[in-house]
């Protein structure tokens, strides 16, 4: 069973979770991926798997057999655990937890496909309703309180498989980065009375240095304090802090927009490895006025060393205004 502890100095919550390390390519400093590979998540491999949790398929076809578009399935080398009891207790004075949560694979194609922005726009606008449908059914668990869904690309940025594949992680606790942005968030509120995300969203799109494209939903722009080279954020202009209420409209839109910011990036960047994770309100919060739901993109094309990690400070070699620039010249 995992287990979380809790740093007593910054209340920083760490997962320790002995059995991921049974992952083959744990603790190997050159670990590269053979060309012909086995493709655990192809469709015809369906029993590589663990059963499948969820998945949009072509009507008449059996479960966790081909036939499918989108398939969920738990991680089979989980960070938490979904069964047991949440327990709290007390050790000395450190704190942790029972590693309860969840922690699950999202299949985002049956073919044999790396890049997400191959995949067509209704199958990208897939993905994303997977994403809403599985925060929905896990927001129902009083145990759980915060869902992060992120997309790992390429070997450097952190995937163990080339196939097309995001992850869900519900933690029981909010994460301490969530945490901090949320923090931020309403104290701007707090002495402005106004979204710190709704005033970004205007002054970005006034200003327009660093916007890449504008929608009639979305706005996506390289941030004023980018921490990476041609980091992305895509914020919604209709202000919502929970992705789990996105409504169809916009994920017909949103569909759109991913596939286009990733093209961009991946025709800038020669196929750049890249995260991108998306920032949503916590479970048990109802709809705040203060902070937005949105999504972040990491191309990793510099590393983190020892000052990054001394002293919490980036840097950044690259101009957001001309990055976005770039972006903008791009056409897909």
């Amino acid at each position: 069973m995992p287990e979380l502890r809790k740093d007593p100095i910054v209340g920083r919550w760490v997962i320790i979770a002995p059995d991921r390390v049974k992952r083959p390519q744990d603790f190997e400093h050159n670990f590269e991926r053979t060309a012909h590979a086995f493709d655990p998540f192809a469709e015809g491999n369906e029993s590589a798997t663990p059963p499948e949790i969820l998945a949009y398929r072509e009507a008449g076809t059996p479960r966790n057999g081909p036939g499918w578009r989108v398939r969920v399935v738990p991680n089979k080398f989980p960070a938490l655990s979904v069964e047991g009891e949440l327990e709290r207790r007390g050790d000395g004075i450190y704190d942790l937890m029972t590693g309860i949560g969840a922690h699950e694979v999202i299949i985002e194609c049956p073919q044999n496909e790396s890049n997400m922005s191959r995949l067509s726009v209704d199958n990208i606008r897939e993905v994303l309703w997977v994403y809403r449908d599985r925060l929905v059914d896990l927001k129902k668990d009083p145990r759980l309180v915060h869902g992060l869904v992120f997309k790992n690309k390429g070997a450097m940025a952190g995937a163990s498989l080339e196939h097309s594949h995001s992850q869900l992680i519900v933690n029981p606790v909010v994460p301490i980065t969530v945490s901090e942005e949320m923090n931020g968030a309403l104290e701007f509120f707090n002495y402005r009375g106004r979204s710190i995300y709704e005033d970004m969203i205007q002054q970005e799109l006034a200003n327009g240095s660093r916007i890449v494209l504008e929608t009639s939903n979305f706005v996506v722009f390289c941030p004023y304090a980018s921490r990476f080279p041609f980091e992305t954020w895509i914020l919604p202009k209709h202000h919502s802090s929970h992705y789990e209420n996105i409504q169809r409209q916009q994920i017909e839109d949103l569909g759109v927009v991913m596939k286009t910011v990733l093209l961009k990036l991946e025709i800038a960047l020669d196929d750049p490895p890249y995260n991108y994770i998306l920032h949503t309100a916590p479970f048990d919060q109802p709809e705040l006025k203060y902070f937005s739901w949105h999504i972040e993109i990491f191309p990793r094309l510099t590393g983190i060393a020892g000052f990054e990690w001394g002293t919490g400070f980036y840097i950044n070699p690259v101009l957001p205004e001309e990055a976005a620039e770039f972006l903008r010249k791009i056409e897909v």
